[in-house]
């Protein structure tokens, strides 16, 4: 017990290290905005959405009904679809973050078009089905692209240019496809094929060999494919992806006066 007189000095306990004090926080004190989305609601930015989707759905309409006549597997619905949803990206990231992230959104819309397209890409053989099906939607997602950014005249334009490669080429191609080809000017892949017996065959492939180079059509390769009627074909595959007919059929003139040969002939097809 302190004496008379002493005067006592209490500090408080020193605290534990490592150990903040905690603050109850009532859930009263805490802000919480009733209705958010009112604060969203201006009239102006809205009707400047919703132009740009109009545009969008009209301009992808436009590239949808070319596609649909000619019965394509993206017709109206799909093209149409693919400009508002990619105005509506555009639109939103622009009104959110402004142009800088407009742009960023741009890219993910053209990466994920890309991979929709990839989707009505089919290979059957050596034929390729759905490229320009696919081409056209990238072009509708351009057409929603910039229709999103209040790029309408842009739009506009895009979808002139897609309707005319759609529809203003398609003669140009035609005519180009009904063209013979000319073999000297194109890169193919030439075979020339001789049939003969199992017992002269070394001498119908050495034969073989030494008309095309000195026809100056070096050989790549010579296969032998046993036939059913028990004689053989020999295959010289050439090295040269030019041709010229007239010397091709020079040479297998030349192969059918052997007397151990009883064909000759010779296919092309055009390299992709």
């Amino acid at each position: 017990m302190p004496s008379a007189g002493m005067t006592v000095s209490r500090h408080p306990s020193p605290r534990r290290p490592g150990r903040a004090r905690e603050t109850a926080v009532h859930p009263r004190s805490l802000t919480v905005q009733p209705l958010a989305f009112l604060h969203t609601i201006h009239l102006l930015p809205i009707l400047d959405s919703a132009f740009s989707l109009f545009v969008a759905f009209v301009c992808g309409t436009l590239v949808g009904i070319e596609r649909q006549f000619r019965q394509r597997s993206a017709g109206l619905r799909t093209n149409t679809l693919v400009a508002v949803g990619a105005a509506a990206f555009v639109d939103i990231g622009q009104r959110l973050a402004g142009d800088a992230e407009a742009v960023r959104v741009i890219s993910y819309v053209v990466s994920g078009i890309g991979f929709l397209g990839a989707g009505v890409i089919m290979k059957d053989g050596t034929n390729v089905r759905g490229l320009n099906t696919a081409a056209t939607l990238w072009g509708s997602g351009a057409i929603g692209a910039a229709a999103g950014s209040d790029l309408v005249i842009e739009a506009m334009l895009i979808t002139a240019f897609v309707l005319a490669g759609n529809t203003l080429l398609l003669p140009l191609v035609t005519w180009v496809e009904r063209r013979p080809l000319n073999l000297a000017r194109i890169e193919t892949h030439n075979e020339v094929r001789v049939t003969t017996g199992p017992a002269s065959l070394p001498v119908v492939r050495r034969h073989l060999i030494e008309r095309l180079q000195a026809a100056k059509y070096p050989v790549a390769d010579v296969e032998v494919v046993p036939r059913g009627d028990g004689a053989v074909e020999v295959v010289a595959v050439l090295v040269s992806t030019a041709v010229v007919s007239r010397e091709i059929e020079t040479v297998l003139a030349e192969l059918r006066r052997h007397p151990a040969i009883t064909d000759a002939a010779w296919e092309s097809s055009v390299l992709e």
